[in-house]
């Protein structure tokens, strides 16, 4: 059993006094074997052996004491902060739990719009500073309502699914991968420029395209179309995604399955 702090602390005490008495113990057995030479040294000699046992009776005392009322008590108290310690920890990892939850997309396993509005915000602020660039790319499935309306929602679920594993594998750590809403998705590339971006995008442009889905007897192939931003240093949060927003749709008008920066 592994002891608590304060149960070595009192185990240790207790070593020490009973080191004590045993102690006390020997000098009382030597002092009554000498041989006083007169009668005074015997008076001394019986009020010495009185104190040794008067101080080995004090301390048989304190070891009953301890060993009886003192260490149950320590004994409860290292159960009670045991108790306490664990419930802390399950509310703690309860509360991490239900942050993550708040945060992250149910379906995809991305973050959610409200993670993305943050982290684009915070990203812009501490990038500013030290005058990096910050990627913004903004993609949509194209002609997603008619996947769902010809194969179902469970196979849209799960064209949705394979998207956003294709955009989480061909993206980096620091980078922030959202869904947000729909089939459409996000992300946010800090300290990276504009070829950088647009080579980033049409990787997973193509690795998006060449997803093959099961439906039922037919096999589903699903495209995506693209729009970048990079950010100028001066833009707002919402001017810099609107920017981003509208290459997606120029993309879009351009006849989808491609990437507008």
């Amino acid at each position: 059993m592994r002891l608590h702090k304060a149960e070595s602390a009192f185990f240790v005490f207790i070593a020490l006094v009973l080191s004590a008495g045993v102690l006390l113990f020997f000098a009382y057995g030597m002092q009554t074997r000498a041989v006083p030479r007169v009668a005074q040294d015997a008076a001394h000699t019986i009020d010495f052996a009185r104190l040794l046992l008067t101080s080995g009776a004090l301390l048989s005392v304190a070891i009953i004491f301890g060993l009886f009322f003192i260490y149950p008590l320590i004994r409860t108290q290292v159960r009670e902060e045991g108790k306490l310690r664990a419930m802390t920890e399950s509310l703690s990892a309860r509360s991490k739990s239900l942050q993550h939850a708040a945060l992250t997309d149910p379906l995809t396993g991305t973050q959610n719009r409200r993670f993305f509005d943050d982290a684009l915000r915070e990203y812009l602020l501490e990038f500013g500073r030290i005058e990096k660039p910050v990627g913004l790319m903004v993609l949509d499935l194209d002609h997603f309502k008619q996947v769902n309306d010809t194969y179902g929602h469970d196979v849209g679920d799960e064209v949705l699914r394979r998207v956003a594993d294709c955009l989480k594998d061909l993206t980096r750590y620091h980078d922030v991968v959202a869904r947000l809403g729909g089939e459409e998705f996000a992300i946010v590339a800090p300290n990276m420029n504009q070829d950088a971006l647009v080579k980033l995008a049409e990787r997973i442009r193509r690795a998006v395209s060449a997803l093959t889905v099961d439906a039922g007897p037919a096999r589903l192939k699903v495209t995506t179309s693209l729009g970048l931003a990079v950010w100028d240093g001066k833009e707002t949060v919402d001017e810099f995604y609107r920017r981003a927003d509208r290459m997606l749709y120029e993309a879009k008008r351009l006849g989808r399955n491609r990437v507008c920066a």
